[in-house]
């Protein structure tokens, strides 16, 4: 479980810097979907295997905001892109 958390998360990231760079409506719900397999796997890893709350939300959090922060970029290029369309 802890393979699949760290590479849903990696992957999340590596998605949603190619959103920034080239977006589209595909790319972001694969980019949301990546996110929410993240926190619904850190969240079991925490609860399973009892780890600290603290370390884990403030990873949690600081990957979440890296993560928002390109989504919500992305999803502006894309909107700025289908409206010049």
């Amino acid at each position: 479980m802890v393979l699949f958390h760290v590479s849903a998360a990696l992957l999340s990231l590596a998605i949603a810097s190619a959103c920034l760079i080239a977006p589209s409506r595909r790319k972001l719900q694969v980019s949301y979907g990546l996110v929410a397999a993240t926190l619904t796997s850190g969240t079991y890893l925490v609860w399973s295997l009892h780890s600290p709350l603290l370390q884990a939300c403030v990873t949690g959090l600081m990957y979440l905001a890296a993560v928002a922060v390109l989504n919500v970029l992305a999803y502006r290029r894309l909107a700025r892109q289908t409206t010049h369309s």
